[in-house]
């Protein structure tokens, strides 16, 4: 429902496969932010394969958040290209 709040665990994994497009903007610096908040450096972003929009989304909204240390396509055992691992840089965050 509009306007709801839905507590998703902040575990290093995030499924994208659950929310809408137009949330991911505002969803992924948010769950960064909270990972590393809670001393998760090492995240999965799973993005599906499709036809690699969400995919191109997910890379340019890290590329622009400064705590994002470096992200890459995940191996065949974490998902391959439909996932994105992502390694947070250690220290305050850069808001």
């Amino acid at each position: 429902m509009e306007g709801e709040t839905i507590e998703y665990p902040i575990d290093g994994i995030l499924d994208l496969h659950t929310f809408q497009p137009r949330e991911v903007n505002e969803l992924v610096p948010d769950y960064l932010e909270e990972c590393r908040r809670r001393g998760i450096y090492a995240v999965r972003i799973i993005h599906g394969k499709g036809t690699g929009t969400l995919r191109r989304t997910v890379h340019a909204i890290l590329a622009r958040q400064p705590e994002v240390a470096s992200f890459r396509l995940a191996g065949e055992d974490a998902g391959g290209w439909g996932a994105t691992l992502v390694e947070l840089r250690r220290g305050g965050w850069g808001r």
